[in-house]
C-alpha cells in the first residue's frame, strides 16, 4: 500500500510541476513581470510549502532531526539533483538568465543560516532574524518587480512578437481565470502530493530501521524536494531556464528563511553535531557550484548534469554509510 501512495504522490506532483510553471509564466507576461522574479515568489512559496509542513510536523512530533535535515537536505537536493536531472534530458541555457543578485542573497542566507547554526539551537530569536532577513529580500524582489513593471508598460507599443516568445510556451491570450487555475491547482497539488509521498516514504524506511536524521537527509530531503524537481523538469523541457534556475534559487531561500524562522518560533530545533561537521558544508559547497552558471554565464548541459547527479548520489551513500 505504501508504494502505491508512493507512486500516486508522485504523478500529482508531476502535473501540479506542470501546471504551476505554466500558470507562473503567463502571470509574468500577463502583468509585465520578469518569469525569474515570479518563479522568485509564487513558485517558490509553492514548491517550498511541503518542508515548512515537514518541519512543523517534525517539531510537534519532537523529532527535531527531520525538520533540520529537512530543510539542508533539501537544499543540497534542489542544487544537485533538481538542476542535475533536468539537464540530463535538456539542456538549460542559464546563460541567458540574470540571476547574479538572487544567487548572492541566497548565498548570503546560506552564510547567515550556518552562523546562527553555531549557536547549537534555532530558536525564536534566531527565527525573528531568519524572517527579518526574508523580508529584506521579498521587499527588494517587489521593488525591483515594480520597476520592471513600469519600464515594461513604456516599451508596451515597441514589443514585437520576439518579445512574446521569449516566454516559450505561454499564451498572450490566455484568460485570466486559467492563469489562476493553473496556479491553484499546482499551489495545491504540489505540497499535497509531497505529502502523500513523504509519509508513504518514511514508513517504508522505518521498515529497514534507518534513523531519524538519515531519514531527514535523504527520504524526507528528496522527497519534499520533488516539487521543486518536477518544477525543474517541466520548465527546462519547455526551454524555461530562467523558472527552473529561480525556481531553486528561491526555494533554497525560502528553506533557510521561511521553512526554519517559522518553524523556530513555534519551538526550539536543537542543531545536531553532524550538521556543523559536514552536512551544512555540503550545502554550502553545493550553492557555490553554481558560480560558473551565474557569473561565467554557462549553460547547465548534459555534460554539468551527470557530474551534480553523481554528487549527490556520493552525498547520499556518504550519509547512509556513515
Amino acid at each position: 500500500m505504501d508504494w502505491l501512495l508512493a507512486s500516486l504522490g508522485l504523478v500529482i506532483l508531476l502535473l501540479a510541476g506542470d501546471s504551476l510553471v505554466r500558470g507562473a509564466v503567463n502571470l509574468a507576461l500577463r502583468v509585465g513581470i520578469p518569469a525569474l522574479i515570479v518563479s522568485l515568489t509564487i513558485v517558490a512559496f509553492g514548491t517550498s510549502a511541503p518542508e515548512l509542513l515537514i518541519a512543523i510536523k517534525a517539531l510537534m512530533d519532537n523529532a527535531p532531526g527531520i525538520a533540520m535535515g529537512n530543510v539542508v537536505g533539501s537544499n543540497t537536493a534542489n542544487i544537485l539533483m533538481v538542476l542535475g536531472f533536468p539537464a540530463l534530458l535538456a539542456a538549460m541555457h542559464t546563460s541567458e538568465c540574470d540571476s547574479r543578485k538572487n544567487y548572492i542573497y541566497m548565498i548570503a542566507s546560506s552564510v547567515l543560516f550556518i552562523g546562527l547554526a553555531f549557536r547549537g539551537v534555532f530558536d525564536a530569536l534566531a527565527g525573528l532574524v531568519l524572517l527579518a532577513a526574508l523580508a529584506a529580500v521579498l521587499t527588494d524582489s517587489f521593488l525591483h518587480a515594480r520597476n520592471h513593471r513600469r519600464e515594461a508598460r513604456a516599451a508596451e507599443a515597441a514589443m514585437g512578437a520576439d518579445d512574446i516568445e521569449e516566454l516559450e510556451g505561454a499564451d498572450p491570450e490566455l484568460p485570466w481565470w486559467k492563469i489562476i487555475v493553473f496556479l491553484g491547482l499546482g499551489l495545491v497539488g504540489l505540497p499535497l502530493g509531497a505529502d502523500i509521498l513523504v509519509d508513504s516514504s518514511v514508513n517504508i524506511a522505518r521498515e529497514f530501521g534507518v534513523t531519524e536524521t538519515v531519514i531527514g537527509l535523504t527520504l524526507v530531503a528528496l522527497g519534499t524536494s520533488l516539487p521543486e524537481l518536477a518544477t525543474t523538469v517541466m520548465a527546462a523541457l519547455r526551454r524555461q531556464a530562467d523558472v527552473a534556475l529561480g525556481n531553486v534559487i528561491g526555494s533554497n531561500m525560502f528553506n533557510l528563511l521561511a521553512i526554519i524562522g517559522i518553524t523556530a518560533l513555534l519551538g526550539d530545533i536543537p542543531v545536531d553535531r553532524q550538521f556543523l561537521q559536514f552536512d551544512l558544508w555540503v550545502m554550502l559547497a553545493s550553492s557555490l557550484l553554481l558560480v560558473p552558471f551565474v557569473f561565467l554565464k554557462r549553460d547547465i548541459t548534459r555534460g554539468w548534469g551527470i557530474l551534480l547527479v553523481a554528487l549527490y548520489i556520493a552525498y547520499i551513500t556518504v550519509v547512509v554509510m556513515a
